[in-house]
């Protein structure tokens, strides 16, 4: 996908603040902290057209209208995943701004978990 500039500065300058987990450390974090939240940031259409077995949805739209309703720990471990990997980075810098301190975007997103095998549903 060809993304606007502006909207890749906003990315890149929020990846300079946001830990960012490969697949694989993903994997490690869900397996080692059962309390750990996989969160798919994406669209409601995007979410039911599929999605990881474990995620929990919140969109980016109400991310931070609804964040701490949902999950008023700012010390829970979340690792959030959009369909590439820069959505989910500008929604880790949001949550960390909002007080967040345990947040982790997933490189590659949604795709690169469809490509490596990871369980999904509708």
């Amino acid at each position: 996908m060809q993304h606007a500039p502006g909207f890749l500065k906003l990315v890149n300058e929020a990846r300079t603040r946001v830990r960012e987990v490969t697949l694989e450390q993903a994997r490690a974090r869900l397996q080692e902290n059962p309390k750990a939240i996989l969160l798919d940031v994406r669209e409601e259409s995007e979410w039911q057209a599929g999605h990881a077995v474990q995620a929990r949805h919140l969109g980016k739209g109400v991310l931070e209208r609804d964040l701490e309703g949902l999950y008023p720990d700012p010390g829970a471990e979340i690792l959030m995943y959009c369909g590439g990997g820069f959505r989910s980075a500008l929604t880790c810098d949001a949550a960390q701004r909002m007080g967040y301190r345990n947040v982790f975007s997933i490189i590659g997103g949604y795709k690169g978990m469809v490509a490596a095998g990871w369980s999904m549903t509708r």
